[in-house]
Parts: C-alpha cells; structure tokens; sequence
C-alpha cells in the first residue's frame, strides 16, 4: 500500500502494485474509474466498483474509485449537518474491501466547486488520476455547469477519456443512500442493513457516563460518535460489539429524567471489564422497541431482562 498527495489536495492510496519507485500514480499504466460521494458503499455502489475493476482487468488497466473525505455542502453551506452513513475512515475500508486498486480522496473545497464539468475532467481526471475509462451513470453529475452524461462523453472524446454508463441493478432492488437513511431514521434495521449488504455500524469512544446501569445490573458503555454520523431513531437495539451481543439504547433516558441531552449506551451481554477510553464499533442488528418511559426502575428492569431474551434470540 502505498499513499501520497497530489495537487487539488488529492489523496491517492495504491492497494495494488502499479505504483512505480518513481511515485507516478498506477505506474503510467492509467485507470478506469468512477466518481461519487459513495456514502454507505452499500450494493448499489459496490455493483460500479465491480464493474470498474472487470472492465480494469480487461483494458490491462488499474481499478480507481474517486471520491470525497468531505461532504461539499459543509463547504458551500458552513451550517449544513450532514447525516453521514460513513465518514471518510469508514467509506475508505469499505471502498477497500471492494478489491479496488486505488483509491483517490479528492477533497471538496472552494476552488474545485468553481470547475466545470470539462475542467474537471481534463484537471483532475485526465492530467492528475491519468483516468482512461470513466464508468458513471446518467443521473451522475460533477463540475458547477451541471451538464449531461452526453457532453460528458463528447468532453472524453476530446480528452480521450472513454465515459460509458455503469449498468444498473434489477429494478426491483432500490439501493441508494436515501434508502438507507430513511430505513434508519424510522429504525428499520433489516431494510437498511440487506440495501448495505453488511450491518450498520458506529465507531465512537467510551466516555463517561451516569452510572445507573451498573447499580441495577446492565452496566452500559457510553459512546460519542462524530456529529456528522447519522444515528438511527430513538428506540432499544440489538447490537453487536467487541464479539459479544448487546442491547443498545439510544434516546433520552426518560425513566431517569436526564433532559435533553441524547445519550448512546450499550449493554454488553456476558462481557467483563472496563472499556472507558476506549474506541468501539457497534454493529445494528434489529430493532427491538421504541424508548419508553417506566413508572419506575423496577419495571424498567423488567423490560431490560425481556430485551435481553430478545437480543439472544436474534443474535
């Protein structure tokens, strides 16, 4: 593996042995790529990419998945609070996964929203990535002019860029970012983890909590995860961390009166030890209810021992 910077503030990792002692990007050789935010890299993306390294391997070329650590509207719209299904760390290992030769992390600022499309085109991906192919599709879009996949194409033509259309998956099968975000923010878990292809997941670190769990028997780890990370709706959780099942609450702890403040905690079953300070990655199972205020600890203790059972059943 190999990484450096190039101009426009661009991140190219190498995952493949093109890179050449010289550090010229994919040795010479030249890529077929494809471009997108890729949130969630869930099986509708991971179909492109596939696409991207068959046609690759096919033209003696390296595979390259072009995209962004940053979300472009925080940069046009310093207020916008994005809902991120992954932030830039997790997009890169899941991208990874793919088997992708390269991977280009072109960070969004200022100057690169001033690009038209064919700047674009002849800027970053033909004098910087050294891209052959471009596999996208016709609602793709890129450059401040807001062109078509047709002047796309006639733009690769005169930069000797062939642009081809990335085939689609069944109908039947809606995958896009959309869908999973809206799948999580009404708590349907299944929806959004089979559109994945793997199980949501948070990363956070361990901090300090109010303590109360330990004193009735479900000790719990609290989790702060970046802001721009989307969490999916109030309610009870099956999770899975550390290689131990667990039930997770998110919400506001009504039973407890702790106010406003949104609270992550995990309950891990049949674990031992003291994770503060530490960094966890939580993994959505299921759904198992919404948050409810008890009339006091001893029912809310009941429940917890009936989410208990559930989360053993589902895991």
């Amino acid at each position: 593996m190999n990484t450096f910077r190039m101009k426009y503030n661009i991140e190219i990792t190498n995952y493949s042995p093109y890179n050449n002692p010289d550090g010229l990007p994919l040795g010479g050789r030249g890529a077929v790529a494809t471009i997108g935010s890729f949130d969630g890299v869930h099986q509708g993306h991971q179909f492109v990419v596939t696409q991207v390294i068959e046609q690759a391997q096919k033209r003696g070329l390296a595979s390259m998945v072009v995209t962004f650590p940053n979300h472009p509207l925080k940069v046009l719209r310093p207020d916008f609070k994005p809902q991120l299904l992954t932030l830039a760390e997790e997009k890169t290992e899941l991208l990874k996964k793919t088997g992708v030769d390269s991977i280009a992390l072109l960070e969004f600022t200022k100057e690169l929203s001033l690009l038209s499309a064919r700047e674009f085109m002849q800027k970053i991906l033909k004098d910087q990535l050294n891209v052959k192919v471009l596999i996208i599709g016709y609602d793709n879009h890129f450059g401040h002019d807001h062109k078509t996949f047709a002047d796309y194409v006639e733009y690769g033509k005169e930069l000797g860029i062939e642009v081809i259309q990335n085939k689609e998956l069944p109908a039947d099968f809606k995958a896009s970012s959309t869908v999973v975000r809206n799948a999580l923010n009404e708590g349907d878990i299944n929806t959004a983890n089979k559109v994945l292809g793997y199980s949501y997941y948070i990363k956070g670190k361990v901090v300090n909590g109010f303590h109360v769990g330990r004193k009735i028997g479900f000790p719990t780890a609290n989790v702060d995860v970046d802001e721009d990370k989307l969490i999916p709706m109030n309610g009870v959780y099956c999770v899975k961390a550390l290689g131990h099942i667990g039930m997770m609450n998110i919400g506001y702890r009504p039973t407890l009166d702790n106010g406003p403040q949104r609270s992550l905690e995990v309950h891990l079953l049949d674990y031992e030890g003291d994770l503060y300070g530490d960094e966890i990655t939580i993994e959505f199972i299921t759904f198992l209810r919404p948050e409810q205020k008890f009339v006091n600890i001893e029912e809310l203790v009941k429940q917890l021992e009936i989410d208990k059972k559930e989360c053993r059943k589902y895991c």
